[in-house]
């Protein structure tokens, strides 16, 4: 179900159960982390330099797949906790910017899986909101917090009450995600754009990730922000691309980044 491969400096992780929309079960969860952690390290080698994740057919990812579930007896702090947040937290915490394409259902654990990434493009036709009114389940996989902090609580509870599904158009126009393209364009747009970051200044790259990671999660002041750029920077200055960086903009030329420190 879960499929990785790897050029040109750029892994890529495709969702490819296309007949049940790349839902995921607790056996999709383990294979996806197994990716995650293979291309890792292969990351820690310096072969992969950013990270592309997709799903094949009509959707992104609808969720969890609760084909087989008996709510009677469904594990649901062992599935979320258990599975989902680690998977989640590892795809955040992944060593190079990772890219990921939105389109059709991206809903419930498939809008998780953007949250976790760095950057997500999306498909105008995708569609990314709460569809959870009719199960009598509710948002999950960080969707309260990507919902508050960038639509506010009136927006979210509207999404959350009544099950609308926002458009891609719609959900970028609103500050969720990062751009919108026509959906036969944007899987190549996210490839070509995790290519130009695979030969780019990856240790800058990890550091600003550090940054927004830490002005999200500590929800740091301005000054305190400011002094973790400073100390970001002055690290920086002992790497290989930092120097290249310089030297290339002195000899007005191009600069060839390794991604080493």
């Amino acid at each position: 179900m879960i499929e990785l491969s790897v050029h040109d400096g750029v892994a890529e992780v495709v969702l490819n159960a296309p007949e049940k929309l790349n839902a995921l079960d607790p056996a999709g969860i383990a294979e996806l982390s197994d990716a995650y952690t293979e291309a890792e390290a292969v990351a820690a080698g310096g072969r992969v330099r950013a990270l592309v994740l997709r799903g094949e057919g009509r959707a992104f990812c609808a969720g969890r797949d609760i084909s087989g579930v008996d709510p009677r007896e469904d594990d649901v702090l062992g599935y979320l906790g258990g599975l989902v947040q680690p998977l989640l937290e590892r795809m955040a915490a992944f060593p190079a910017p990772t890219f990921a394409v939105a389109h059709g259902a991206c809903l419930g654990v498939g809008l998780g899986l953007l949250i976790a990434s760095d950057i997500v493009y999306v498909a105008d036709t995708a569609k990314i909101g709460s569809p959870f009114a009719n199960l009598g389940a509710t948002l999950d996989s960080g969707g309260h917090a990507l919902f508050v902090e960038r639509l506010g609580a009136h927006k979210t509870m509207d999404l959350i009450v009544t099950g609308r599904l926002m458009s891609g158009t719609e959900a970028v126009a609103s500050g969720l995600f990062s751009q919108v393209f026509p959906a036969d364009e944007v899987t190549d747009a996210a490839r070509a754009a995790a290519r130009a970051a695979a030969s780019g200044a990856t240790r800058a790259f990890l550091a600003s990730k550090a940054l927004v990671a830490s002005l999200r999660d500590d929800r740091l002041g301005l000054w305190q922000s400011m002094d973790q750029e400073n100390r970001a920077q002055a690290a920086l200055c002992d790497t290989e691309d930092y120097r290249e960086g310089f030297a290339a903009f002195q000899q007005k030329r191009k600069p060839e980044f390794t991604g080493r420190g």
